[in-house]
């Protein structure tokens, strides 16, 4: 079944065959997100016809056991309505092959058994490892993989040899430096592909399309017009199951480092080179996130707030304080809330605040995008009763609504001088008539073609922990530690961050 709105250029999206093999492939993100994409995926036509998923992991499976539990993740994960005739043809595509990443042999029968697959369809197909382990295996994986003879060096092999890797990505500056280095042992960089899932949502990557497509824009793309952003990243979740990790990361590590500072850079960058040269726009984020203006650790308790939630409600409903959580220490100090006034000092932005904040159990979960124009003067409406006019905004909201809004001034009806703001809203849903895919679709269908645009590389990651580094040491120092009421909008020593500046928090 292909999308009618896609149909025409199928042929030219359609990646060469391949062999995908997942490992940790009986884990949670294989069956909330890893099945169910490459499911839809399916269901659109994008997979090549030669095609083969091989689970892997420490668990006893078969070949029928695994498609079993693959069968069960996509009618509970998949955003489509589970159709069994495509699943009859999407389940002859997926293998299973017990292995411990840690023992060489293991890789040796993995081998044989990708090798079987080629002859059988003979041709030849391209290598993709999806690591979705723990980032502890990552350099095990990728040297007995290497020493298994399942990796051919870029630009020498006839194939296309890649790893994927999930975040996090390290724990701080020198851990994702270790941890590009032991990949880089066994893949080169540009086999690497680095995986955010904020950015293969339509609307982040939309950002790049909105403002270079649409020369009404780029003019104003700059401190001379706009006046500050805001970037917010809320849930109304707690921890849930994920306590174990989560009290280990916070949510500076979890959400700002990765997710929060990618969204950043891309609505920050100068225009690259060409939006189809992948490190043309990948030289262009690196040299934002090399721009923000660096907060000396003495300075952190200024232009930093971190907060933990206390108990609250939630929609009505009484929710309890972080620390008593299922395995959460009692005296936890993670963070569960980070706002931060950053700048990109360079040409463009210098001057210009950028607001960010994350945080769980808040009033409700939205990602969002805000630019601020700069208010007109007052001057031109002497007389007429206007004390306060209200500033353009234009709005990306990346979830859970995908859609782009703007925010202008218009006179009410009536005989009176009434300005009042009104909104023109697009939303992906009702302007196309289809759903957004989810990231997790376009990121494997990219890393299928050998498309690293929307991939994170090893400089991107390293820039981004080396402009938090001074924050976790101010933390690790004592910084204070402010506490908020589920279900508000965060400590209230997040507002002064913006009072200093006359700014406010944008209403979600």
């Amino acid at each position: 079944m292909v999308n009618p709105f896609v149909e025409a250029a199928i042929g030219a999206i359609t990646p060469a065959p391949a062999v995908l093999v997942i490992f940790g492939a009986t884990g949670d993100l294989t069956a909330r997100k890893l099945v169910p994409a490459l499911f839809n995926l399916e269901y659109d036509g994008y997979l090549p016809d030669t095609f083969a998923v091989i689970g892997a992991s420490r668990s006893t499976h078969t070949d029928e056991s695994f498609r079993a539990l693959a069968k069960e993740a996509v009618q509970q994960f998949s955003r489509r309505q589970f159709d069994e005739q495509l699943w009859e043809r999407f389940e002859k595509k997926l293998f299973y092959q017990p292995l411990d990443g840690t023992k060489q042999e293991d890789f040796a029968a993995l081998a044989t058994r990708i090798k079987a697959f080629e002859k059988q369809s003979a041709q030849q197909c391209n290598y993709l490892y999806y690591l979705a382990t723990a980032p502890r295996f990552f350099g095990a994986i990728a040297g007995n993989l290497h020493q298994a003879g399942l990796v051919e060096a870029a630009g020498e092999g006839t194939r296309l040899t890649a790893v994927i890797v999930e975040k996090p990505f390290g724990h701080n500056v020198e851990s994702a430096r270790e941890l590009n280095r032991t990949l880089r042992e066994s893949f080169s960089e540009n086999q690497i592909y680095r995986i955010d899932h904020y950015l293969g949502k339509e609307t982040v990557q939309n950002i790049l399309i909105f403002r270079f497509g649409n020369s009404i824009f780029e003019p104003l793309w700059n401190r001379k017009y706009i006046d500050h952003i805001q970037i917010s990243v809320c849930e109304s979740i707690g921890v849930g199951g994920r306590a174990g990790y989560f009290d280990k990361t916070g949510i500076l590590r979890d959400i700002v480092q990765n997710h929060l500072l990618q969204m950043l850079s891309l609505l920050c960058i100068e225009p690259p080179v060409s939006l189809a040269d992948a490190d043309s726009i990948r030289d262009e984020k690196v040299k934002v996130l090399r721009s923000l203006k660096p907060i000396a650790e003495p300075e952190v308790n200024r232009f930093v707030v971190r907060g933990q939630y206390s108990g609250g409600y939630i929609n009505g409903s009484a929710v309890e304080s972080y620390r008593d959580a299922d395995g959460i220490d009692q005296n936890s100090l993670t963070d569960t809330y980070v706002a931060m006034r950053c700048e990109v000092d360079n040409w463009r932005w210098s001057g210009v605040p950028i607001y960010i904040r994350a945080g769980k159990r808040l009033p409700k979960r939205i990602t969002e995008l805000a630019i601020y124009f700069n208010e007109p003067p007052r001057s031109l409406f002497k007389g007429q009763g206007v004390d306060q006019i209200s500033q353009n905004v234009l709005a990306f909201q990346v979830q859970p609504d995908e859609g782009i809004s703007l925010s202008m001034t218009s006179k009410a009806p009536g005989p009176h001088m009434q300005m009042r703001p009104v909104e023109m809203d697009f939303n992906y849903g009702s302007s196309f008539g289809i759903a957004s895919p989810d990231a997790y679709e376009r990121l494997l269908l990219d890393a299928l073609k050998d498309d690293r645009t929307l991939f994170t590389r090893d400089d991107e990651i390293e820039a981004a922990w080396e402009y938090l580094a001074p924050v976790f040491a101010a933390w690790d120092s004592g910084s204070p530690m402010h506490h908020y009421e589920a279900g508000t909008w965060g400590p209230h020593q997040a507002a002064q961050l913006l009072r200093e500046t006359g700014h406010r928090w944008r209403r979600l």
